[in-house]
């Protein structure tokens, strides 16, 4: 993730360093006082702002009962991924941003905040994948998917995705494609096959699967569009309905037919209401899910592009795309991990309604306030539903 930190401005000889081959040196950019005021505020921000959303949504999976649940340990692990990119990666970009990009902290730690960055902005990455995979199956197949209500298994896939996002890690570490940590520079990478399997498994991968999940998703609520789209309007049956109403205030001259007639429409009064749920489901997710995918995409692919495209256009030089550019494709995707707790607070009620009680200090008995809501909306939708008929 982490791109070359100088600008070129006195070249210096070629290194001799076999591992290290790279024409870059001690080159930086100088910044006026202003320039690192407003620079050092602005990513300041994003990270003190990203290091509050994700804790939020941890304290509220973790001490709030009705959150605590299998479908929500994806979330959980984004969370926890996207915090620690504010916590271990962003304060260190922040400080070399703002001397100009020189690398003050060593050739061996260039490695541990390399590796560091990798993982977690990987594992921030395929977690959203994941979701979206999740959320597709637990839509399209909602009584043979068991994984949300298994909580060994939704453990197992988190392992999974924080395992898969260590091994792009490791080649650097053990020979393969050596980074680049000549005095003052800290670089991944640049080895062109290197290149290809980072940025293909963390993220042109997971960005089709994501892509093709949306997809699907989107064409099942469409569907469900048309098939409701005149769920509000009087049908033909509808006089039935209000015969079947009547007879429960007027004692009907047929009782037997009567009866015969309501256990009908209750039946068929039930099947709609269920078909109406999943409609309303369906919608949901691909309201959400396209949020996520698009404000995902619009972060990140800038800074994948230019990454797969540098080693074939640059090589191992610094110089060849200009830093002001690199931070900038660099700290959009980073703010990616400042708006996933938004989205996903925006969209969930009780994970609003638990961020807003957190931030008040009112702790007290919020488990019982989620369930009373909980019920209130229930009972709201049944009312709502009803008068529809």
């Amino acid at each position: 993730m982490t791109e070359g930190l100088s600008q070129v401005n006195e070249p210096r000889a070629a290194l001799s360093n076999a591992t290290n081959s790279t024409d870059c040196g001690e080159d930086t950019v100088l910044y006026g006082d202003t320039e690192k005021v407003v620079i050092g505020t602005v990513i300041s921000i994003i990270t003190l702002l990203t290091i509050a959303g994700n804790s939020l949504v941890v304290i509220s999976v973790c001490t709030v009962k009705k959150l605590r649940q299998p479908s929500n340990y994806l979330v959980v692990s984004l969370a926890a991924a996207d915090l620690s990119v504010a916590l271990a990666v962003m304060p260190f970009v922040i400080i070399t941003d703002l001397v100009g990009g020189k690398w003050l902290f060593g050739e061996v730690f260039c490695n541990v905040f390399i590796a560091m960055d990798v993982m977690c902005c990987t594992a921030s990455i395929m977690t959203l994948c994941v979701i979206s995979v999740d959320r597709y199956l637990g839509i399209t197949r909602p009584l043979t998917y068991p994984v949300r209500q298994d909580g060994k298994l939704m453990a197992k896939m988190v392992f999974v995705v924080w395992l898969l996002s260590a091994s792009i890690t490791l080649p650097p570490l053990f020979g393969w494609a050596k980074n680049v940590t000549v005095d003052r520079v800290c670089l991944i990478s640049q080895d062109v096959g290197y290149t290809i399997y980072s940025t293909g498994v963390a993220f042109y991968i997971p960005t089709t699967v994501m892509l093709v999940m949306y997809h699907r998703i989107y064409k099942a609520a469409k569907a469900s569009a048309r098939k409701h789209r005149f769920v509000d309007f009087p049908r033909p049956h509808d006089q039935d309905r209000i015969v079947c109403v009547d007879s429960a205030v007027r004692p009907p001259r047929s009782t037997k037919r009567s009866h015969k007639e309501c256990a009908t429409l209750s039946k068929f009064l039930q099947e709609d209401h269920k078909n109406i749920s999943i409609f309303k489901r369906e919608q949901k997710a691909a309201r959400t899910l396209g949020i996520i995918v698009g404000t995902f995409t619009v972060c990140w692919l800038p800074f994948f592009l230019m990454s797969t495209a540098r080693p074939f256009l640059c090589g191992s030089r610094c110089g060849c795309i200009p830093l002001w550019l690199e931070r900038t494709l660099l700290w959009l995707g980073y703010t990616n991990s400042l708006i996933n707790p938004l989205i996903y607070a925006f969209f969930n009620r009780d994970l609003r309604t638990t961020f807003w009680n957190l931030l008040r200090c009112n702790y007290r008995n919020i488990n019982r306030r989620l369930s009373a809501a909980s019920m209130h909306e229930a009972l709201k939708a049944t009312e709502k539903h009803e008068g529809v008929f």
